[in-house]
């Protein structure tokens, strides 16, 4: 589990193919208490296990499903990485509850500044939009971040200049992949809705939708 607070930005530093999947290479800053092997990392947002690590480098095999689900088959080396380690019990949860396992990726429409604070414009999937909500929390490659508006492509996210500079969206061009989240709850909610024939105590999904709980 993890909150979508991104604690450093490491760099790619070689992806290989291994089967359907891969196997990354990643520079980073070394955290106060080190990295072991096999413990979870997000990676842009997805869930990885560390297969080795050393002073300076980390390893990660990606699994072909999340190939498939995320950016990460697209990156060159030297592209900006996200990264937070799993939560422990009680460490501070500042951003939303973030598993790690994105469910589609995003491809961004338009930024632009808007006073102090840059707008993300980010389009998506209709199925995706199904589980966000107005001022509702998603996860863009792990950095929590709130839906201010929803709009044709898909949603609109603003973003404070702190997480813009600390994190790899401000390297990020228009055309550019995102990994996207979106939030637990409102999946749990959205299935429990879905696998009932009938409206659980008068709630309707319709209802949902139109009070703007479903995105569209």
């Amino acid at each position: 589990m993890f909150t979508g607070l991104v604690q450093q930005v490491g760099i790619l530093r070689g992806a290989a193919r291994r089967g359907p999947g891969l196997r990354l290479r990643v520079g980073y800053a070394p955290w106060h208490e080190p990295v072991t092997a096999g413990e979870s990392i997000a990676v842009q947002g997805a869930c990885l296990t560390v297969s080795a690590c050393a002073a300076e480098e980390l390893a990660f095999d990606v699994l072909a499903e999340s190939v498939a689900r995320t950016d990460l088959e697209s990156l060159h080396p030297g592209a900006a990485l996200n990264l937070e380690r799993a939560l422990r019990v009680g460490d501070h949860i500042g951003g939303h509850f973030v598993t790690g396992h994105i469910d589609g990726a995003g491809r961004i429409a338009a930024r632009e500044r808007v006073g102090e604070d840059w707008a993300l414009t980010i389009a998506c999937d209709a199925g995706l939009l199904r589980d966000m909500a107005l001022k509702g929390s998603i996860a863009v490659s792990g950095v929590s971040l709130t839906i201010a508006e929803f709009t044709a492509p898909g949603f609109v996210a603003h973003i404070i200049p702190h997480t813009w500079t600390h994190t790899s969206l401000c390297k990020m061009a228009v055309g550019g992949l995102v990994n996207l989240e979106t939030d637990l709850l409102a999946k749990h909610v959205r299935r429990c809705l879905e696998s009932h024939s009938a409206p659980v105590r008068g709630l309707t999904m319709e209802q949902l939708q139109r009070s703007g709980f479903g995105g569209r």
